[in-house]
């Protein structure tokens, strides 16, 4: 199980409904709109691992 990296659910890597490549790691996400919102801008998602996320963030 790994997080999706724009809204924060856990998300199973053999059932992720999507997922993206950035610099060469495989990110995950529960919903395709996941994947558009980081595939829109990936270094907003991925940061040094601080965590915690920005507050505000939810799913679909």
């Amino acid at each position: 199980m790994v997080k999706d990296p724009v809204c924060g659910m856990t998300v199973d890597e053999a059932k992720a409904p999507a997922k993206s490549e950035y610099n060469g790691k495989t990110y995950y996400f529960c919903s395709n709109h996941c994947k558009v919102e980081f595939d829109g801008d990936p270094a907003k998602y991925v940061k040094e691992d601080t965590g915690h996320m920005s507050h505000g963030s939810h799913c679909c």
